[in-house]
């Protein structure tokens, strides 16, 4: 491998030649040889559109040449393209500050820069970085990378569950079928109803997001190193946020303080709270879409999902719920995301959070998890849910707590004792009740009818 001798303020450090990093890349590369996950592509994103926005600014201001900030403004397009994506290799157990990505952005945009325009122009700090520091930049990329991510990615794939759902629920609009709670047999309900459920909860998680998004909208930039805004002219953080709106295509907005700005991570355990909240609901929706479709012969099996791929290698023909077990795992991923992001967000040590890598990590993985987690739910799954009729009126009809609807006329201790001597000599609630003389055979039927009781 061919290698270039690079200079920082520490001194002089080899770096490969094909790269367009400096030496501060470098030495984060050799100083945290942490895993092997490295900074998410969201976050190097986030960190090019804000580099373009604020050379915009400084551009329209005077703090650097028009030349300078066309020229940034193309390097961030080629990394906003994936063109450059092999140079930015960092770790994200590096400072917590995010210090090395910041300046792994700023020294590949400087570098090409300078490669393009065919001699040195650009300064990485003095340039790139004007008018900002890692402390105000990271933080920003956060919370862009954050709203995008939720507005592009996970927001398609819960409406698009969300449809499916809505689909299942209008393709049965009158099947009757047991309810049950504590997982003990309960009044009937119509299937539909039970879908509508699972819709709303993801309605409702969707709601929830949404009202998060607001405090991820404000970012830091601006306040530079604690606060502050030293270094950084009057104004700047408003024409930041107002480029990047037109850039991204969604509203972002200056942190009015920025000194909480730099050390409060809050908004990200509230929105995190939100992704947990989905999970937990996905779980719940998983759970009882594998539940109701246990079987084939011995189980529930009031629902036939969809037979993908063989769910054993020992016992032939079996089928398993793996899209529902997926989907149960996600769950649980995010759910110890979550643990990690409140943990993160509690480390403000005095002017700065120094546990932002990991907490974005955490943040754009329960992300990524949950929408492609929801899109392999819907198209293998959900959508080619299928109904057993027959075996939903098969449990309907031996239920005996359709006795409930006896409570109004011969009182709940009656049909309780009723519903004891049914299930004690395996005969139906029916013979048990007139049996016993409770009541007439017309008068049970008039009174025993499902569909009066959803």
């Amino acid at each position: 491998m061919d290698f270039r001798t690079e200079k920082d303020t520490m001194g002089e450090v080899r770096v490969p030649a094909d790269k367009f990093w400096g030496a501060q890349t470098q030495r984060s590369l050799q100083n945290f040889r942490i895993g092997d996950v490295t900074m998410p592509e969201e976050i190097i994103s986030a960190f090019a559109s804000l580099k373009k926005a604020c050379a915009r600014a400084n551009g329209m201001s005077g703090r650097i040449s028009e030349e300078k900030s066309k020229l940034i403004q193309q390097v961030t397009d080629e990394i906003l393209r994936g063109e450059l994506s092999d140079n930015f290799p960092l770790s994200v157990f590096q400072t917590g500050s995010g210090t090395q990505t910041n300046m792994n952005i700023n020294e590949v945009i400087a570098y090409r820069g300078n490669y393009i325009f065919g001699k040195k122009l650009l300064h990485p700090n003095d340039d790139v970085n004007a008018c900002q520091s890692s402390n105000d930049t990271f933080p920003s990329a956060m919370n862009i990378a954050a709203v995008c991510a939720i507005e592009n990615k996970l927001f398609p794939s819960i409406d698009k569950l969300i449809n499916a759902l809505k689909t299942l629920e209008n393709d049965n609009p009158d099947v009757i079928k047991i309810g049950r709670t504590h997982l003990q047999d309960a009044t009937p309900v119509k299937f539909c109803q039970e879908v509508s459920g699972w819709r709303g909860l993801l309605e409702n998680s969707r709601d929830m997001i949404v009202l998060s998004l607001h405090k991820l909208r404000k970012l830091a930039i601006g306040g530079t190193a604690v606060g502050t805004g030293l270094n950084s002219p009057e104004d700047f953080d408003k024409k930041v946020c107002e480029e990047l709106s037109v850039l991204l295509g969604t509203e972002f907005l200056p942190d009015e303080n920025k000194f909480r700005a730099l050390t409060g991570k809050e908004a990200f355990v509230f929105a995190h709270g939100a992704l947990k909240a989905l999970a937990a609901n996905l779980m719940k929706i998983a759970n009882d879409i594998r539940w109701l479709s246990s079987g084939p012969r011995c189980g529930l099996g009031e629902l036939n999902i969809p037979e993908n791929e063989p769910g054993s290698s020992i016992m032939p023909g079996k089928v398993n719920p793996t899209q529902c077990e997926a989907v149960t795992m996600v769950a649980v991923q995010v759910m110890g995301n979550d643990t990690a992001v409140g943990i993160a967000a509690s480390q403000g040590n005095f002017e700065l959070n120094v546990f932002m890598p990991v907490c974005a990590y955490n943040f754009l993985q329960s992300v990524n998890l949950l929408a492609d987690a929801m899109i392999s739910f819907c198209d293998n799954c959900v959508c080619g849910i299928t109904v057993n009729e027959d075996k939903m009126k098969e449990c309907l009809d031996r239920s005996l707590m359709l006795v409930t609807c006896l409570t109004p006329k011969i009182g709940y201790d009656k049909a309780a004792e009723a519903a004891k001597f049914a299930h004690k000599n395996g005969i139906t609630l029916r013979e048990s009740v007139v049996g016993q003389g409770l009541m007439s055979e017309t008068e049970y039927d008039e009174t025993v009818n499902p569909e009066k009781m959803v």
